[in-house]
C-alpha cells in the first residue's frame, strides 16, 4: 500500500489558491501577506510559496500553465492545479481538524478557502463540533487556582465551543 505524502499547511495554502484559479507564485504570495483575506488566517513569505509550489509540482498536484511577462523580470510561470491536486484539496477542505489548537490556523484556513470556494461548510463545521467534544468536556470544569496553564485551555476551550456553536 503506497502512502501518500503529508503535506504542510503553507503547501495546502498554495494548493486551495491554486485550485481557485491558476496564478504565479507573486500573486500567491500577494495572497497570503497580512492585510489580505487569506493572509489575515495564514501568511506565508515569497520564498516559501515558490518552495511550496516546486512540492506540489513534484507531487502532481499542480503543473505550469504558461507564462506571463515579469515586472523588469523574467517571465513568470503561471501553475494551476491539476484534477489529483484539485480532489485532494477538495477533500482536505471536509477533514476536520485533531486538535483545539489547531482551529486557530488549520481549522480558519479551511474556513476561509471553502468559503472562497463557494463550498458549503456546514458539515466541516459539525464533523469538527462532533471531533473536538471529548477535549471540549475535558476542559469544561474551571482549574483549580493558581494553574495558569490550567485556565488558559480552559478559557481557549471555552471561546472554540462558543466559536463553533456560533458558525
Amino acid at each position: 500500500m503506497q502512502r501518500r505524502p503529508t503535506l504542510s499547511l503553507n503547501e495546502w495554502a498554495v494548493l486551495g489558491l491554486l485550485a481557485e484559479q491558476p496564478r504565479h507564485g507573486y500573486d500567491i504570495a500577494a495572497e497570503l501577506e497580512p492585510g489580505s483575506e487569506v493572509g489575515e488566517v495564514w501568511r506565508l513569505p515569497r520564498a516559501l510559496v515558490y518552495r511550496a509550489i516546486g512540492r506540489l509540482e513534484s507531487l502532481g498536484l499542480v503543473e505550469p500553465e504558461g507564462t506571463e511577462p515579469g515586472r523588469g523580470g523574467p517571465p513568470r510561470t503561471v501553475h494551476g492545479a491539476t484534477p489529483e491536486g484539485a480532489e485532494r484539496f477538495r477533500a482536505w477542505l471536509d477533514v476536520p481538524v485533531e486538535h483545539l489548537r489547531d482551529l486557530r490556523s488549520s481549522f480558519l484556513l479551511k474556513l476561509v478557502l471553502a468559503r472562497r470556494a463557494g463550498v458549503d461548510t456546514t458539515e466541516l463545521v459539525r464533523a469538527q463540533r462532533a471531533r473536538l467534544a471529548g477535549q471540549l468536556a475535558a476542559l469544561a470544569e474551571p482549574p483549580p487556582p493558581g494553574d495558569a496553564v490550567a485556565l488558559w485551555r480552559h478559557h481557549s476551550a471555552r471561546a472554540a465551543e462558543e466559536f463553533l456553536a456560533a458558525l
